[in-house]
């Protein structure tokens, strides 16, 4: 009966698909961002020849440059 535009219909559900990877990306990343970022912080410092030293709390570590 009616003629539907089946393009609208399709570009619809391209944006929710990217909508829920943007949304699982998020969440992985508010999950695991402390850790992560303390895996980076800890090569970092191997690389400048520096100390790693844990911090009080997930994603707080540094670079101690020792005496």
């Amino acid at each position: 009966m009616f003629n539907m535009n089946k393009k609208g219909q399709a570009l619809v559900e391209y944006v929710l698909i990217i909508a829920l990877v943007a949304v699982v990306i998020i969440g992985v990343i508010t999950t695991f961002g402390g850790v992560l970022k303390d895996k980076i912080t800890e090569v970092s410092c191997s690389i400048s020849g520096q100390t790693y030293e844990p911090g009080e709390g997930t994603g707080k570590g540094f670079c101690n440059p020792g005496d």
